[in-house]
């Protein structure tokens, strides 16, 4: 979708929902409207919708770094302690441990 054809209003409203689609469980929408939409929110000229487009933006920035964090926290988590959990005899396993104890 080329974002110069739609309103503002149109333009907030798609931008509220991809925020608001974040919070159902598809944070990767944070990280979409975050690229998306930063163009419109920091290098347009003023118009009456963009600071609410752009509280949208810092928003869903914010969200989409927690989430990443998040993400990479718990794969390094799991990563490292799977062989104590028990997670050593999966097919599509990565990591090979070194030895049996």
């Amino acid at each position: 979708m080329n974002l110069e054809k739609i309103s503002n209003e149109e333009k907030l409203k798609l931008c509220q929902k991809y925020y608001y689609g974040g919070f159902a469980l598809l944070p990767f929408l944070w990280i979409v409207n975050t690229i998306w939409f930063y163009k419109e929110a920091f290098m347009k000229p003023p118009y009456p919708e963009q600071a609410c487009i752009r509280r949208y933006i810092i928003r869903s920035a914010i969200g989409g770094c927690i989430w990443i964090a998040g993400l990479t926290a718990w794969i390094v988590i799991f990563q490292r302690n799977r062989a104590e959990w028990g997670a050593t005899a999966d097919q599509i396993s990565f990591i090979i441990p070194k030895g049996i104890p």
